[in-house]
């Protein structure tokens, strides 16, 4: 059994598809899938991480990649402090991370479960921003003549709450203000208003 196997724990989550799979882009596979965003500060959770790189890149060598691993061989972490690969600088929550995503297939849907191991059946309680422990699987790739290493996603134990990216949606109170008649605190309607008189009916 080799140990191509990592828990990454208090990691942050970003771009969080663990309720339904996603597909960035049309026709592509759908997936569940998530964004962890592993602090810099965090070295034995990176040393896990490239323990696990080596593990399966072992398994490549032997069982995917003809018995050489590849002299560039890409892995799915990204350095947060630089920039993506179309150029563009990270968001500002990817400040001093590692950042990097796992994903399962359709058909393989990702157990969530709270502190104390409950499956977690509120959707909203699954969101981007929110900390966590993250299972994931590292394996070697072939596809389409590319070779690589891939992570796959497995259960997701959420730690802790945190601000959500992106906000949310806005609260009632914070869009909208009092207007006043209608249905009073007493349950009692105000008088209803003829749309052709301005007289009240």
């Amino acid at each position: 059994m080799r140990n191509t196997q990592v828990v990454l724990e208090n990691v942050r989550l970003s771009y969080v598809h663990l309720t339904k799979p996603y597909a960035a882009q049309p026709g592509q596979d759908e997936k569940y899938s998530v964004t962890i965003l592993l602090p810099k500060t965090d070295t034995a959770g990176k040393a896990k991480l490239d323990a696990a790189i080596e593990a399966a890149k072992d398994w490549g060598r032997e069982k995917k990649w003809g018995g050489q691993v590849p002299p560039i061989c890409p892995t799915p972490i990204h350095d947060g402090d630089g920039v993506k690969q179309d150029g563009t600088e990270f968001g500002p929550e990817c400040k001093g991370m590692w950042v990097m995503t796992a994903s399962s297939k359709a058909d393989q849907p990702v157990e969530v479960v709270d502190r104390n191991l409950n499956r977690i059946l509120d959707p909203t309680q699954i969101y981007s921003g929110m900390y966590a422990n993250v299972c994931v699987n590292v394996y070697p790739y072939v596809y389409v003549a590319k070779k690589g290493i891939g992570f796959g996603l497995g259960p997701v134990q959420k730690t802790a709450d945190g601000e959500s990216f992106g906000g949310g949606a806005p609260t009632a109170a914070s869009v909208f203000s009092a207007m006043g008649g209608g249905e009073n605190t007493q349950g009692t309607a105000a008088p209803r208003i003829n749309p052709l008189t301005g007289q009240p009916m």
